[in-house]
C-alpha cells in the first residue's frame, strides 16, 4: 500500500472537531457541511473499525486452522515417506515417487579445504 491520504489520528481529530462544533453552535454550517453529517461520518468510522477488528479476528482463527492442517499434512507426508523408505529402501523408485531423492542420485558432499588466514594474506599481497 502507498502512503495514507489522512493522518493516523483522524478519528480523534474528528471527535474533537465535533465537540468544538457543538460548543460553537450546532446550527452553524460551513458551506454544505453540517454537524449531523460529521456525526454520521464518525459513527461510520466506529462501525468500520469494529468490522475490521472482527474480520482480523476471523483471519487469525483461519490462519491457525490452516497451520494445523498444514502440520497434520506434513506429519502424514513424513510418516508415509519413512514407511516407504523402511519397506522399499531409500534407493527405490517407490521412494522417489514420494518426492524424495534416491540415495544413488544424491550428490556427494564436497569437502572444501580450509585456507589458513596467513595463506590468504600472502596471496593478497
Amino acid at each position: 500500500m502507498g502512503k495514507k491520504l489522512y493522518p493516523s489520528n483522524v478519528l480523534k481529530q474528528a471527535v474533537q472537531t465535533r465537540v468544538a462544533w457543538q460548543r460553537i453552535g450546532e446550527d452553524v454550517t460551513f458551506g454544505s457541511l453540517k454537524l449531523e453529517g460529521l456525526a454520521a461520518v464518525i459513527e461510520g468510522m466506529y462501525q468500520m473499525q469494529h468490522n475490521v477488528a472482527k474480520l482480523e479476528k476471523q483471519l487469525i482463527e483461519m490462519r491457525h486452522r490452516r497451520d494445523d492442517l498444514f502440520l497434520s499434512a506434513w506429519d502424514q507426508v513424513k510418516r508415509v515417506r519413512a514407511g516407504v523408505r523402511g519397506i522399499y529402501g531409500d534407493d527405490s523408485t517407490e521412494y522417489e515417487l514420494t518426492g524424495c531423492t534416491p540415495r544413488s542420485k544424491r550428490k556427494r558432499a564436497r569437502r572444501v579445504r580450509v585456507v589458513e588466514v596467513e595463506e590468504m594474506t600472502r596471496e593478497a599481497e
